[in-house]
């Protein structure tokens, strides 16, 4: 029982052989392909897999030509998928397109350098762990990616590419103090024997990642492969969709979501450049030290460049009142889309890598850069930090 201050809070995360993620990064692939041809190219692509089929569609405008069932086959393959008892493979999986081009009347707001849409977007950040972000979403993330690689590696040759976890982190107030249960489900081959498969997640992977001293070995509950057998997965056991995840994109629950999804829409569409550009400015009032904790929204209208509102919330932590940070943010970002693609060379192929494991927290991304902590932090000086 918990009391006082103390509560618990859960996140989750999937790894890349998971549908939903499947179809997210053949989105992205392609995004990618159009991008590193023809940067300016508008992009809204939606993927659907099951078993034996993976169903493109959306809108696309560019100048160059990519050959869409490869980048399918060729993503399918680096993800796992590789033999047809899976039931479904990179070679004999059937490829369908329907592709049209970006409508006439979304251009004509986009090429005057307005947003591709209307909507708002949240960005978030923390200190609790050294990326300033949540720590059961990261926790989480570092769980599928340990699966991935020991199923990569060889290590554990009877995983296959669907997985998921999810880690309850107990919270003192606003800080975590222990992990309190851990969520592990990994596809395998109906070779192994469960007690095997749960000794040997727990050694290899859940030991490796979650530290020492988040966990209390009496007290900590393990949930691994809970039904007790996980050997139909991927798109064979469900049907996966670009942009089903966007928690597990995002910071797992903490903090709030617009609820459009990244994956296979260009920079022009604000529903991922915004996204990528709250967050860049979360973390850099985070990493001013000016707050421990804060989160951005940012609204737009369709066609229009300039935001109709940004929201700064603290959560109480500020050493200046959120207004003040307001004023920072005005007078240091440019959030215009044009600004936002330019300022963090958006047009570039580099998506497909945002697809799983989260598009926050790995300092690869342009967005997790902290360049404009100082002048943050100097602006808040004179403004009474």
């Amino acid at each position: 029982m918990l009391i006082n201050g103390y509560h618990c809070f859960t996140s989750e995360s999937v790894c890349e052989g998971h549908p939903d993620k499947v179809a997210d990064q053949i989105s992205d692939a392609i995004l990618d392909g159009l991008l590193k041809y023809d940067p300016h190219s508008r992009v809204a692509c939606e993927t659907m897999v099951t078993t034996g089929l993976a169903v493109v569609s959306g809108e696309i405008t560019t100048r160059t030509y990519v050959d869409i069932p490869q980048i399918v086959r060729s993503t399918i393959k680096d993800i796992g998928y590789t033999r047809a008892k899976y039931g479904f493979d990179n070679e004999t999986c059937g490829v369908v397109t329907s592709i049209n081009k970006q409508s006439v009347d979304i251009a004509m707001g986009v090429d005057t350098g307005g947003a591709g849409d209307q909507g708002m977007m949240f960005g978030f950040a923390c200190n609790e762990t050294e990326e300033l972000m949540p720590l059961p979403i990261m926790l989480a993330h570092k769980l599928c990616m340990k699966l991935s690689e020991i199923r990569k590696d060889g290590i554990l040759k009877y995983l296959r590419p669907d997985g998921k976890s999810q880690v309850t982190v107990e919270y003192d107030g606003d800080k975590p103090v222990k992990v309190s249960a851990i969520v592990v489900s990994a596809q395998h081959s109906s070779q192994i024997q469960l007690s095997t498969l749960r000794n040997d997640i727990i050694e290899k992977v859940i030991k490796p990642v979650i530290p020492e001293n988040m966990i209390d070995e009496k007290n900590v509950v393990y949930h691994i492969n809970p039904t007790g057998r996980f050997v139909v997965g991927g798109p064979m056991g469900d049907c996966g969709l670009t942009g089903r995840k966007i928690i597990v994109d995002t910071y797992g629950g903490m903090g709030r979501h617009g609820g459009g999804c990244f994956s296979g829409k260009d920079p022009s569409k604000v529903d991922r450049s915004a996204a990528y550009a709250s967050r860049w400015i979360a973390k850099n009032i985070v990493a001013s030290d000016i707050v421990s904790k804060c989160e951005i929204q940012l609204a737009y209208a369709i066609g229009v460049a300039e935001p109709v509102s940004i929201m700064v919330n603290s959560f109480n932590t500020g050493l200046i009142p959120d207004s003040e940070i307001e004023i920072i943010v005005n007078k240091i970002f440019d959030l215009t889309p044009k600004s936002i693609i330019e300022t963090l060379d958006l047009r570039r192929p580099i998506y497909k890598e945002t697809a799983s494991y989260g598009h926050f927290g790995r300092d690869c991304f342009p967005w997790e850069k902290t360049d404009r902590a100082l002048i943050i932090k100097e602006i808040a000086g004179k403004l009474g930090a």
